[in-house]
């Protein structure tokens, strides 16, 4: 008898995360439930964003709305990075953006943070994972996320979006031990946010680490992959696969060869041959299709992602996907396109059998 994790185990994008056989490259794409999507937007004029993100009927909705549309071979859950911050006692709206109140730029405010309990400050995410889990295919996974420990801080230290993120990297040259002290604040309360969305129902964790391309490789190794190898170690027992995505983290590779994180998410700014070079053969990587390729014509598109497909050869421990989130304006017939061909191109039927249950 094939026991629940070896079920479980046997699904394409689990089974691509462990570097296993699998019958098809399995795809997902970031930010898939979204605003491209016209019953999102139905859902979206109906509610604020703060809203639909505390409302788990509503981020259940949205989470399992790409899936009703597309043969995808995962969910990822309708939130955003900075919501388990409220919990810590940041003000916070969005202005589209995230904007908080009250920066964080000294070590009493650091200080001043909260600890996060899950169960207490962020119930309706755990809820909507639940009522996510009830409502997907068996063959389909859920992934959980959260915000990577220095893309928060970016946040928290400027207040709200920026190009460049002027203020944060400059924190951590002027103030580097308070840098790290908020850093190690984040990590542990991002290690308690995914262990909650585990025991919840997901399948899958992710760190978007949306920032952290910004630093140069010493500083990037400094602070944010410290403050990451913090929040993984306490994560390891979970026993589900942990995906570590760098945007813009192309000269960053080699950094995280050694990071124990079962995937590297990949953005389109290298070739994925060069990255798994990097990364050495203990990373599966998941990526990394430029999301403006999806305005190519059909038969453009299936060359872009045939480039892709090739760059891995067939390898094991490859997840499509985008190389960042999926553009507001995009056809959703370009993604139904770009998802048939992927499966049919990589299609495998001798490691079908490697991978029944």
């Amino acid at each position: 008898m094939t026991s629940s994790l070896g079920r479980a185990e046997s699904l394409p994008f689990l089974a691509a995360c462990r570097r296993q056989p699998v019958p098809y490259t399995p795809i997902w794409i970031m930010r898939q439930a979204g605003r491209y999507l016209p019953e999102y937007r139905r859902v979206r004029s109906q509610a604020e964003f703060a809203a639909l993100l505390r409302s788990p009927e509503l981020a259940a909705e949205v989470t399992l709305q790409p899936l009703r549309r597309f043969p995808l071979d995962a969910a990822i859950l309708f939130s955003d990075i900075m919501t388990p911050l409220t919990g810590m006692g940041v003000d916070l709206s969005f202005e589209p953006g995230p904007v908080v109140r009250e920066p964080i730029r000294t070590d009493a405010a650091v200080d001043a943070l909260g600890d996060l309990l899950p169960e207490r400050d962020v119930p309706f995410v755990l809820e909507s994972i639940r009522l996510v889990r009830a409502g997907l295919p068996r063959t389909v996974p859920l992934i959980g996320f959260a915000g990577g420990p220095f893309t928060l801080l970016c946040y928290l230290v400027c207040g709200r979006p920026s190009k460049e993120f002027g203020a944060a990297r400059s924190f951590l040259y002027s103030s580097p031990q308070s840098a790290q002290r908020l850093l190690d604040r984040l990590a542990d309360a991002m290690a308690a946010y995914l262990r909650a969305q585990a025991a919840a129902g997901a399948q899958a964790l992710m760190l978007f680490e949306s920032w952290a391309g910004l630093l140069a490789p010493h500083e990037f190794e400094r602070f944010a992959l410290r403050a990451v190898r913090r929040t993984v170690a306490a994560l390891r027992d979970t026993a589900v696969p942990l995906i570590y995505y760098v945007n813009q983290g192309s000269a960053l590779m080699r950094c995280v060869a050694d990071l124990d994180v079962d995937v590297i998410g990949v953005d389109w700014r290298s070739p994925l041959g060069v990255v798994r070079q990097a990364l050495g053969p203990g990373k599966a990587v998941q990526g990394n299709l430029d999301p403006a390729a999806l305005f190519a014509s059909p038969q453009d598109l299936r060359e872009h992602a045939g480039r892709v497909l090739d760059q891995v050869a067939g390898a094991p421990g490859h997840v499509f996907n985008l190389g960042h989130g999926i553009w507001p304006e995009t056809d959703p017939d370009a993604v139904a396109r770009l998802i048939d061909y992927v499966h049919e191109r990589s299609s495998r039927p001798a490691a079908i059998g490697a991978n029944a249950t």
